[in-house]
């Protein structure tokens, strides 16, 4: 009996030293003086932090959610690391996330915004005739949706694109932010499957429910730039019922179809990894294209802006904006 029992002993002390070592071995974040167990740590409920969060180390966090209703605190940093290197099988570096295109883009580089006066002169861009870059981007070029509708050109929706996100009092750098941190989430869960993965995170005190999984290659980009696209992401964000109500007052002669196409352009987005990084370095989200992230959407799913601040800025003109495209100059 006092083997037995001296055997069981033992074996609890293992299993609580065993314990121990793995809860030292997952990273903590230190947030006004309390300590948080960050990813794959789990909690039952939500941490009373905010999201995304700053930390005084300058990392950043967001809380997710797992399909069994944990929460998860994930570092996002938004940051260069390592390349992206499909080709060579790398499937989870950062590449250059903070770098801005200042040659061809100086005003974008110091304002995190486009200059008019600029965009009217550009004729190169990464040192590739703006005309290529249009070419390429067509859709049956470069990809099968394209990067730029048929009707449109870059200029165009470089120019269409800087007006809108100006318009709502935005940047481009700011709008690429929560794009980069759900990417970077995604390169943090899918490292290690057995860990589980994220159906959504808390941004700016919204749910944004996330779809992610990889393609069967990657796509190139159309500028001359190192940029490529492996991922295929979906972000969404159910509106409220008074953010609905407000809309059917407002739109009172949109029919059903038109009135859920609204909603759906609003909340809904979905793109591909490439994207964060062509608005942080180019101010481009696409044209109006299968892949278009609008400035306006991300404005919205992110809670950026309420559906009153983005109508206020497009009265009555939100339904024909969201899909209206950029056309310009052959």
């Amino acid at each position: 009996m006092k083997i037995n029992r001296l055997i069981l002993w033992i074996l609890v002390a293992h299993i609580l030293v065993q314990a121990l070592h793995a809860q030292n071995t997952v990273s903590q974040l230190k947030h006004e003086g309390r300590s948080y167990f960050v990813y794959p740590y789990l909690y039952d409920e939500c941490p009373e932090i905010p999201s995304p969060l700053v930390a005084r180390s300058g990392l950043e966090y967001v809380i997710g959610l797992t399909p069994d209703n944990k929460y998860t605190i994930i570092p996002v940093t938004i940051e260069n690391g390592e390349p992206q290197d499909y080709l060579h099988r790398k499937w989870y570096g950062k590449g250059s996330q903070l770098e801005v295109d200042s040659n061809d883009f100086p005003t974008l580089a110091k304002t995190g915004l486009h200059s008019l006066e600029e965009l009217d002169k550009i004729t190169t861009v990464t040192g590739k005739p703006v005309s290529e870059i249009t070419r390429d981007g067509r859709p049956g070029q470069y990809s099968g949706s394209g990067f730029i509708s048929e009707h449109e050109n870059l200029i165009s929706v470089l120019k269409g694109d800087n007006i809108r996100v100006a318009k709502i009092g935005l940047t481009h750098p700011e709008l690429a932010k929560p794009l980069f941190h759900v990417f970077n989430l995604i390169l943090i869960v899918k490292k290690d499957s057995d860990r589980g993965t994220v159906k959504a995170i808390k941004y700016n005190n919204k749910i944004v429910d996330l779809k992610f999984w990889g393609a069967k290659g990657w796509q190139n980009s159309i500028f001359n730039d190192e940029i490529l696209g492996y991922w295929q992401i979906e972000m969404s964000r159910n509106m409220t019922e008074q953010e609905v109500k407000y809309l059917r007052k407002v739109y009172p002669r949109l029919t059903e179809e038109e009135f859920s196409r609204l909603i759906k352009k609003l909340s809904f987005i979905h793109t591909g990894e490439m994207i964060p990084y062509f608005i942080m370095r180019y101010g481009f989200y696409e044209g109006h294209t299968d892949y278009r992230a609008d400035p306006i959407a991300i404005s919205f799913v992110f809670g950026y802006k309420s559906i009153e601040d983005i109508e206020d800025k497009f009265p009555g003109i939100l339904d024909h904006i969201l899909k209206s495209e950029f056309i310009g100059p052959e």
